[in-house]
């Protein structure tokens, strides 16, 4: 299947990790969720979450050992963030790109990015809207984005 703003096909991806839980990982169920905890309070999001643990802890999917996503043991204890990871950091690529053509106004490169960018974050907001993640009232709006 082809890439939505191109005309190029879609990249091969990397395996998943096997469904069993490996031997070698020495962490309990307890102990897993009381790092995802003490990593959020930390500030680290979701997907910086399952990185670290990944790299540092040797667990490579969490879900496999717990049952539970990052973002199902954030939400049980109540520290999910009040705006999708995701659109979050959509939303600061958007204002990033805003600050880099007020510098530089003839990049038509860059102004294309940003239209396509917007798309992508008009199209998650509808998602997360429908799906009840977002407030009804919460819209993007490119002054609105470089207040928050």
């Amino acid at each position: 299947m082809a890439r939505m703003h191109s005309h190029t096909r879609g990249k091969s991806h990397s395996t998943r990790p096997s469904k069993t839980s490996g031997s070698w990982i020495l962490e309990s169920k307890d102990e897993i969720v009381s790092l995802i905890v003490n990593m959020t309070k930390d500030g680290l999001g979701p997907s910086e979450i399952g990185i670290k643990l990944r790299d540092e802890y040797c667990i490579p999917l969490v879900k496999r050992i717990i049952g539970k996503s990052i973002l199902e043991v954030l939400q049980e204890n109540n520290l999910e963030g009040e705006m999708p990871e995701e659109l979050n950091i959509l939303v600061k690529k958007a204002i990033a790109l805003q600050t880099h053509l007020k510098r530089h106004p003839a990049d038509k490169i860059n102004i294309r990015s940003l239209e396509l960018l917007e798309a992508k974050i008009h199209r998650l907001q509808k998602y997360y809207k429908r799906e009840g993640r977002l407030p009804q009232k919460w819209k993007y709006s490119a002054i609105i984005a470089k207040l928050e």
